[in-house]
C-alpha cells in the first residue's frame, strides 16, 4: 500500500512514522518456466501411436523427425550428418570449427578428449587458433552431400557475410546465422554489423537465424527474411553462459514466447516461420514439453554427443568455449552409450528417458491426442513443479 507524504502544513499526529513506498524491479518480476516445472494435461482424446506423424518442414527442408544435431564439434562432421539424415533429421556443421581448419581433423579430436579437466580450455584455444579454409568448406558440404544428407552449416554474425554466399555458391543447402543473442538491431563502432535484411535478401537459400529468448527480437528477426528462428540462451549442457553472463530465460518460456511471435507473424503476413527450441533438453518429456510449448523441432546437443557416430569421443563441448579469456563452455564427459539410431529410436537400455527419445515423443503425443506436430503444440500445459517428485519416494531411496 502507498503512503503519501502528509502536505507541510498537515498536522501529523505525534509520534507518528512517515513511511514511504518505492518502487523495486524486482516488485514486476514476471514468473518464467523450465521442463521441470510444467506437465502436459491428458485431454479426452488419444491416438494410436504407429498413426502419429512426427516429420515437419524446417525453412522448406523436409524432415521426418523433429531433430537438428547441434553445430557443435563434439556432435556434427560429415559422417555424423549421413547417419542422421538417413534417420530422418538434419546435421548443421560448424564453419568455425575443426572441421574447417584441418584436413584431417582426427588428431585434433583425440586430444581435446583426452585432455585432462584443468588443461582443456588451453587445449581448445590452441585447437581454435589456425585459420579457417575456404576450400575445406566446401570439401565439408561435398561429403555432406556424398553421405546423403542436405548440408546445412552454421557461422557466427562476424563471419556470416564472408562465408553465407560462398556456401550457396558451393551447394549449402541452410545457412544458420547463429550467436549468443541474437537481435535484429546490433549496434557496434568499430565494424560494419551484419545487416540481416540485406543478408537474407542477396543469400539464395534460406537463413536461419538463433539464439533468442525475445519474442519481439523474434518477430523482428522473421520481418527481416528469417526462415526459422533458434531459442534457448545458456541451458546447453555444455554451455556456461548463464553462470559466466547471468544471462538467460528458462526454455519453456522462451519457447512459448517466440511460437506466439510466430504465429502472430503467420497471421499478419501469411509466412509460416519454423521455431526451434535449442538446448535444455535430455529426456524424450523434455523434447515433448518443448514441442508443446510451440516449438517446430528441437536441436540436440550434448544427447547426441553420446552416440558411437559423434566425433567428440564420448565428450562434448560448446561452440563459445575456444576463447582464451572468457570461455563460456566447457568439455563435459558424457559417454557413449551405444548407436545414434538406439539413442533415437531405441531400444532403450535405460530407465531415465535419455533413450529412444523419438519413441518417447510419439508416445506422449499419442497419449494426449496430438497426431501431428502442430496438434501437439495445442495440448494443455500445467504448472506442476511437483511432477518429478511425487509419489517417487522409493525411486529417490527415501
Amino acid at each position: 500500500m502507498l503512503h503519501e507524504t502528509p502536505a507541510p502544513d498537515a498536522p501529523v499526529a505525534s509520534g507518528a512514522v512517515i513511511r514511504r513506498a518505492f518502487r523495486s524491479k524486482v516488485d514486476s518480476i514476471r514468473p518464467t518456466y523450465g521442463f521441470d516445472d510444467v506437465s502436459l494435461a491428458p485431454g479426452v482424446e488419444t491416438v494410436e501411436p504407429e498413426e502419429v506423424d512426427l516429420g515437419v518442414a524446417v525453412a522448406g527442408i523436409p524432415l521426418a523427425v523433429p531433430v537438428l544435431a547441434a553445430a557443435m564439434d563434439a556432435v556434427v562432421d560429415p559422417r555424423f550428418a549421413g547417419v542422421l539424415a538417413a534417420l530422418g533429421g538434419l546435421a548443421v556443421l560448424n564453419l568455425e570449427g575443426v572441421q574447417a581448419r584441418y584436413d584431417d581433423p582426427d588428431a585434433v579430436l583425440d586430444r581435446i578428449a583426452a585432455a585432462p579437466d584443468d588443461a582443456v580450455q588451453a587445449v581448445l584455444a590452441e585447437a581454435y587458433g589456425p585459420p579457417v579454409r575456404e576450400e575445406l568448406i566446401a570439401r565439408r558440404i561435398d561429403e555432406i552431400h556424398a553421405a546423403g544428407s542436405r548440408a546445412a552449416v552454421s557461422a557466427t554474425p562476424a563471419a556470416a557475410r564472408r562465408f553465407g554466399p560462398f556456401c550457396a555458391e558451393h551447394g549449402a543447402d541452410l545457412f544458420l546465422v547463429q550467436s549468443q543473442v541474437s537481435s535484429a538491431r546490433h549496434l557496434a563502432t568499430a565494424y560494419d554489423p551484419l545487416e540481416l535484411s540485406d543478408f537474407t535478401r542477396f543469400m539464395p537459400i534460406p537463413v536461419a537465424v538463433g539464439n533468442t529468448t525475445s519474442a519481439e527480437a523474434a518477430y523482428a528477426l522473421m520481418g527481416q527474411g528469417a526462415a526459422a528462428i533458434f531459442v534457448g540462451v545458456g541451458p546447453g549442457a555444455a554451455c556456461t553462459t548463464r553462470e559466466v553472463l547471468g544471462i538467460g530465460v528458462p526454455q519453456v518460456t522462451a519457447i512459448s514466447d517466440v511460437a506466439a511471435a510466430r504465429d502472430a507473424f503467420l497471421a499478419d503476413t501469411g509466412r509460416y516461420v519454423a521455431v526451434i527450441g535449442d538446448g535444455g533438453m535430455r529426456r524424450g518429456g523434455e523434447i515433448a514439453k518443448a514441442i508443446a510449448a510451440g516449438a517446430d523441432a528441437v536441436m540436440l546437443g550434448s544427447p547426441l554427443a553420446r552416440a558411437a557416430e559423434a566425433p567428440g569421443r564420448g565428450t562434448s563441448w560448446g561452440m563459445a568455449a575456444p576463447s582464451p579469456t572468457l570461455p563460456r563452455g566447457t568439455r563435459i564427459r558424457v559417454g557413449t552409450v551405444g548407436s545414434l539410431e538406439r539413442i533415437l529410436f531405441g531400444p532403450a537400455g535405460v530407465t531415465d528417458g535419455s533413450e529412444n527419445l523419438m519413441g518417447a515423443l510419439r508416445q506422449s503425443m499419442a497419449a494426449l491426442g496430438a497426431g501431428t506436430i502442430r496438434e501437439m503444440q495445442r495440448v494443455e500445459m500445467v504448472y506442476a513443479p511437483a511432477v518429478a517428485s511425487e509419489g517417487k519416494a522409493w525411486q529417490r531411496g527415501r
